[in-house]
């Protein structure tokens, strides 16, 4: 963890941002902010606890957990982090050490950690908030805490774990766990929010269907097919969320994401008090033109007759490369030809060279242009984390490993394709037939339908892959990328290491 004041934990609630309320009601995470809270006086009433859970769920608006989560393709063969923006030009090129490592990917999750478990330690110390109340908040508060840890472990590896806050800055310097004892802490936090958690829509709070996805993340990574199929389809009979019908585009817009039956979970953001902060998304993404999209990316896409490009009867034209193709195409990447206009009608550039030849067209709001600093204020999008066309592949992926292909895989993803206005034809069943053959096209779809959502570098990862696909890959300078991590694990930062002698650098580095 990193102590550069005295302790994360202890200063959490002057430190933090946090909201205020009156009532645990499904809008509370979307109050004003207050600017500070007074220790001495806190922790007396349901109201403080409210607001500190706010606190914690704030959390997530930092990096990679909030506007820069779809940096994180830029650690994939699926984009180009254009200025760095993260910092993985040099770990996609091989060139990896403890020294370049992007701290934030420790940081943050050990501040998100701390702040849960500052919450669930003083919780209790409230009386007055009625016992089925109070467990729902610290099921929310386990619940992240078991988020956090999990993208600690898809890292690094084996990690330090606190299951409680150190009392000081010394009992903090403790050696790191085996990444299945995490685990294990990590799936009792989820059991324990699936059995609390309300089985309710999604408004902002962690719900059951949110704990059992996460959960479900998880046994996809450690290979528990049946677990991960049993998860997966039990968010699917309960028949809580479904695939949002009013474009796939504008899940990814905060007109439209509020009630919306397809997301399960995200991070929230609430204009003019509460945006993305920083430049925002719009600035990053739109305006400097930040993360890039790979041609590779761009030819995974199938034509509208569901065959890919390289199938001489798709009927792809060269000539014309970007048209009759998966509408998803153009609703996730800004192609040569198309372009942005402002509200005067001039051709919104962006200020730097596209060096990869695509932009970003993702959770880019064009009702907001022409984007500059001026209305970083407004740029508010929620980042999705969870949503159910994810539910319904990862369903797919695992029922497929557990038994081969049957009706229901099928299923499932033609209800992805078969989108309002995506409209793509039904998975090829006389083509897609065998267990081999329906994993390579599901993984596929995974990549297109998940693009530029942060997912595809921990799925090359887990699926052991990462290395031969950054082969097929040269970024804007010509060299080929390169997956530069030991034994699939990155480098604890040196300072990090140099802070707490009990904590061994991974092997390799």
């Amino acid at each position: 963890m990193n102590f550069r004041h005295k302790y994360i934990f202890s200063a959490l609630l002057a430190s933090l941002v946090l909201g205020s309320t009156s009532s645990c009601d499904d809008s509370f995470l979307d109050r004003n902010p207050l600017h500070a809270i007074s220790g001495a006086t806190f922790w007396k009433t349901q109201t403080d606890v409210e607001m500190a859970l706010v606190g914690v769920y704030r959390r997530l608006q930092s990096n990679l957990f909030g506007l820069r989560r779809a940096h994180l393709d830029g650690y994939s063969d699926n984009a180009y982090d254009r200025h760095q923006q993260i910092g993985f030009q040099n770990l996609t090129i091989g060139i990896t050490n403890p020294s370049n490592v992007p701290t934030v990917l420790y940081n943050d999750p050990y501040a998100g950690i701390a702040a849960c478990n500052y919450f669930l330690e003083n919780v209790g110390s409230v009386t007055t908030v009625p016992q089925a109340t109070a467990d729902i908040y610290v099921a929310e508060a386990r619940f992240l805490r078991a988020m956090f840890y999990f993208e600690l472990v898809q890292f690094f590896g084996d990690v330090i774990l606190y299951k409680t806050a150190p009392k000081t800055a010394e009992d903090a310097k403790i050696a790191k766990s085996p990444k299945a004892d995490v685990l294990a802490f990590v799936v009792e936090d989820l059991d324990y929010a699936i059995s609390k958690l309300p089985a309710t829509a999604y408004a902002g709070h962690a719900v059951k269907a949110s704990a059992q996805m996460l959960k479900a993340r998880i046994r996809l990574y450690q290979k528990n097919w049946a677990d991960a199929a049993a998860l997966t389809g039990a968010i699917i009979s309960a028949n809580t969320f479904s695939i949002y019908q009013g474009g796939y585009a504008n899940l990814f817009l905060q007109t439209t994401q509020q009630g919306n039956p397809e997301i399960i979970f995200s991070t929230k953001y609430l204009a003019p008090n509460n945006p993305q902060g920083g430049e925002g998304m719009l600035v990053e993404i739109g305006w400097y033109g930040g993360n890039q999209p790979y041609k590779n990316l761009v030819d995974e896409y199938e034509t509208t007759s569901g065959k890919m490009i390289t199938d001489a009867s798709s009927g792809f034209d060269p000539a014309n490369p970007y048209d009759k193709r998966d509408p998803r195409l153009k609703m996730t990447i800004l192609v040569p030809g198309d372009k942005y206009v402002n509200p005067d009608g001039s051709t919104f550039v962006t200020t730097d060279p596209v060096l990869t030849g695509f932009t970003q067209k993702k959770y880019m709001d064009t009702s907001k242009l022409p984007w500059d600093r001026s209305k970083i204020t407004v740029t508010d999008m929620n980042i999705v984390h969870m949503r159910y066309a994810e539910v319904l592949l990862a369903y797919a992926e695992a029922k497929n490993e557990v038994s081969g292909p049957d009706a229901s895989i099928y299923e499932a993803l033609d209800k992805i394709r078969s989108r309002t206005g995506v409209n793509m034809p039904p998975v090829d069943q006389t083509l897609y037939n065998s267990k081999d053959l329906l994993r390579e096209f599901i993984r596929h779809e995974r990549r297109i339908e998940l693009a530029m959502e942060g997912h595809r570098y921990f799925d090359l990862k887990r699926w052991g892959i990462m290395a031969a696909k950054l082969a097929g890959v040269k970024n804007p300078a010509g060299v080929t990328l390169s997956f530069g991590e030991k034994n699939n694990v990155l480098p604890f930062p040196q300072a990090e290491v140099d802070k707490n002698k009990s904590l061994i650098q991974n092997e390799g580095y």
